[in-house]
This record gives C-alpha cells, sequence and structure tokens, in this order.
C-alpha cells in the first residue's frame, strides 16, 4: 500500500501493517439543532510502515470500519459532501499530534443508510530510535457545511506501531510533516474579502436628500449581524448591506444590494427557486417599513456554488415631511418550499433622506413598497433554510437549503447504528 508513498518521501520503511481498534465516543452536534450529545461506537484501522528510520517521513492512513452514526431517515445525503479530519497520537520514542484529513468523497448516503466516511492520510516525520505507537484520537465529520465534533471517552488502545532504527534523521521539533490541517475542515465555508471599491463605499458617511436637484442618494454600507432561524435550526451571520434611492416624483425607487459573501451552496439548487425579500426599516421623522424583493435565481446553481442574490427593490412613499432614515430590516429567503427569516441584531442607517409627506405615505407603521423583479418561485412559508450572508457583488450564499439539509446533517450524524439508544 505504502511502496509509491514510500518513493514519492524517500522512505525506507518495512512491510506496512493494519490494525483495528474500538472505542467508546461522544459525538457533540452543531449548536442550534436541538439534539442532545451521542455517545457511540468508533472502530478505526491505522495503516503504516511496520519499519523506518530516523529522518524518515512516513505516511499514515486512518480507515474507518465503522462510524458511530448512521443516516437518519429524513433526508439523502448527496455523493461528495461528508468530508472527515482528526487527530493521531503517536507516542513512545516520538510523540506528536498528527493531522489527518480525508478527501470530501463519499456515495450517496439514503435514509437510514450507514454513514461512510473517507480514508484519512497523514504524514510524520521521525525524529528518534525507537518504538512508535499510533492511537486514534477525536475527529471532526464535515458535511453540508456543518461540524460534527467526536472525541474518545474512555482510554484508546494503539492502532499500530512503528520500529524506528537510527538514521539521519532531525533531532528537533516532532511536529508531522507535510500534515493536512484538521481545522480546514470543510472546503465548502470559505469566506471571502470586500473588494477594494466596497471597502471604499462602506467609509462614506450616509447620504442625504439636501442638495437642490439631486435625484440619485448612495448609502452607506453598514454591517448587520443576522440570527437566522428556521423551525429547525439557528445560525448567525453578518452581512454588509447598502440602500440606495433615486427620486421619483414624490417618491423614491430603493435599490438594497449585499456586499460579503460567507458560505457557499452545499447542494445542487435548481433555477427559479430562490426568492428574497427585506423589510427596511423607516426612522427618524417618518415610521414604518418599505419592502423590497428580488427576483428568483434565473440559473442553477450548483453544489458549492454561491447563491446569487440580486438588487433587492422597492418603492418608498414618504409619510412624513423632514429627515427620515432608513435601516437594514428583517431578511426572508424562500426557497424550495422553504423560508428562513434573519433578524438583525442590531442595525444602523445606510441613508438618510430629506422627505415630503405623501399621501397614504409611510407614516403609521406600515410603509408603501412595491416589490420588483420576477414574482415565480415558491412562496411557501414551510419548513426552514439555515445560516445567510451577503455575497461579492451582490451574492448572498446560505447555509443549508432545501429544507434545512445542513441543520439536519446533525441528525444524520448523531443518530446511533442499529442496536445503540440515543439518550433524550
Amino acid at each position: 500500500m505504502f511502496a509509491g508513498a514510500a518513493a514519492l518521501l524517500g522512505v525506507t520503511a518495512g512491510q506496512a501493517q493494519a490494525a483495528e481498534v474500538a472505542y467508546a465516543t461522544k459525538c457533540v452536534p452543531p449548536s442550534g439543532i436541538g439534539l442532545p450529545d451521542v455517545n457511540g461506537t468508533t472502530k478505526v484501522e491505522i495503516t503504516a510502515p511496520a519499519t523506518a528510520k530516523v529522518g524518515d517521513t512516513v505516511e499514515i492512513v486512518w480507515k474507518f470500519t465503522q462510524a458511530a452514526s448512521k443516516n437518519p431517515d429524513i433526508i439523502d445525503l448527496p455523493a461528495n459532501s461528508v468530508q472527515p479530519s482528526g487527530t493521531l497520537e503517536a507516542a513512545g520514542a516520538q510523540t506528536a499530534d498528527i493531522a489527518m484529513q480525508g478527501p470530501r468523497e463519499n456515495p450517496a448516503i439514503p435514509k437510514g443508510g450507514a454513514m461512510t466516511l473517507s480514508d484519512m492520510k497523514g504524514t510524520l516525520k521521525l525524529t528518534a530510535a525507537g518504538q512508535v505507537t499510533l492511537t486514534p484520537g477525536a475527529y471532526v465529520v464535515n458535511a453540508l457545511s456543518t461540524d460534527t465534533k467526536c472525541a474518545p471517552t474512555e482510554a484508546v488502545q494503539p492502532a499500530a506501531t512503528l520500529t524506528v532504527t537510527a538514521g539521519e534523521g532531525s533531532s528537533g521539533s516532532s511536529s508531522p510533516s507535510g500534515s493536512p490541517d484538521p481545522s480546514d475542515s470543510s472546503s465548502a465555508s470559505q469566506s471571502s474579502s470586500p473588494s477594494p471599491s466596497d471597502s471604499d463605499s462602506a467609509s462614506a458617511s450616509p447620504s442625504t436628500s439636501g442638495s437642490p436637484g439631486q435625484t440619485d442618494f448612495t448609502g452607506q454600507v453598514v454591517d448587520v449581524p443576522y440570527t437566522c432561524q428556521s423551525p429547525i435550526g439557528e445560525k448567525k451571520a453578518t452581512s454588509p448591506v447598502q440602500i440606495n434611492a433615486k427620486k421619483n416624483g414624490g417618491s423614491y425607487d430603493l435599490t438594497v444590494q449585499f456586499k460579503k459573501s460567507v458560505m457557499d451552496s452545499p447542494i445542487d439548487i435548481p433555477a427559479d427557486s430562490v426568492k428574497p425579500s427585506m423589510q427596511v426599516v423607516l426612522g427618524g421623522s417618518d415610521q414604518g417599513s418599505v419592502q423590497v424583493t428580488g427576483p428568483t435565481n434565473a440559473s442553477a446553481v450548483k453544489q458549492g456554488d454561491p447563491i446569487e442574490i440580486p438588487d433587492l427593490t422597492g418603492t418608498y412613499k414618504p409619510g412624513a415631511t423632514g429627515e427620515s432614515t432608513l435601516s437594514p430590516g428583517v431578511l426572508i429567503i424562500e426557497a424550495l418550499g422553504t423560508t428562513t427569516t434573519c433578524t438583525p441584531d442590531s442595525t444602523s442607517v445606510s441613508l438618510t433622506l430629506d422627505t415630503e409627506e405623501q399621501a397614504s405615505g409611510a407614516s403609521g407603521g406600515n410603509g408603501s413598497s412595491s416589490s420588483g423583479g420576477s414574482t415565480s418561485g415558491s412562496t411557501s412559508t414551510s419548513g426552514g433554510l439555515a445560516e445567510t450572508g451577503a455575497g461579492d457583488h451582490g451574492t448572498l450564499k446560505a447555509l443549508g437549503l432545501v429544507a434545512g439539509t445542513a441543520v439536519l446533517l446533525g441528525a444524520a450524524v448523531f443518530t446511533f447504528m442499529p442496536g445503540r439508544t440515543r439518550q433524550r
């Protein structure tokens, strides 16, 4: 198994060995999904060279022969959506925590099917002669952008032993060389930074319609921390938001833009299935709110790609004369029969306008609104999405679309194999 790896790494090693250990494991589900910790059994097979010499860098393979869970009868997990990472402990002549990680490769896992995890690999540079034992420890299962954290609850027996002979090797750090970082457990969960243009606009002051004849007003980019709630989970995300206005007679055409992304789509999403809307909160002289909406997604979104949210538009008809403020409010995303409601934990004024009261204006609590864009797509209010955030250049990436699959992952990871009992 290791002949090719040994040649690549310059290893002179004896025949590879493999041994299996089983150990009691406690798994902690993602926060906000309402599931208790789970105690199960993990079975692991560790493969490593039987012999090597000081100075060699050896490759080690961690194979799950049994995960401590199965996929419940709730959702199907798509192919290539699960990625494991963990820590293997070296002890004896040399001590080290070896970072292990597997690829995001798995077959589709149907409802009720056994969890299938890819083999994890890591490397260790040998620094001292003698016996080195290898013992599996804690591991993390990342699927659909959520982490299940599992750790032993009993002393674990070594799964393999290396016999290291003297040779030309370093006597320095015993840290593994070239090992993957277990904290990097999700390639789908990457935050992108605002572009320089976004940063420039964020430093501007809220625009006020104080200049005679002015018709276009650019708001300040403000960071809005959201708590996004669905019937099956709660997530938090912070999104920079900007509100712009164009005067149209006595009213204002509003455009709301999101500036920074926080998540990729965990699954494939078909066209015309995502519908965003928001309540713009009025303050100052005027009171109430204005609804702004966007069209549904024009094209399908592949797994791992951003879910693009277009500009949200609506019409503000002032209900008071004076200086009125506009701030980002509640954000709603509907997709495939599911709804997520994201409520700001706090908000800031993005735009200030000098307004003149119009007949049937906003003051009094309701706000006049006129939604723009397509009205196709689902408008159901059942089900739930998970964490959302804004995307660069008008994209908003949602965590846990399609009936909250990302949040439901907690149930998938924390359901016992047959014969084990969940503690509630």
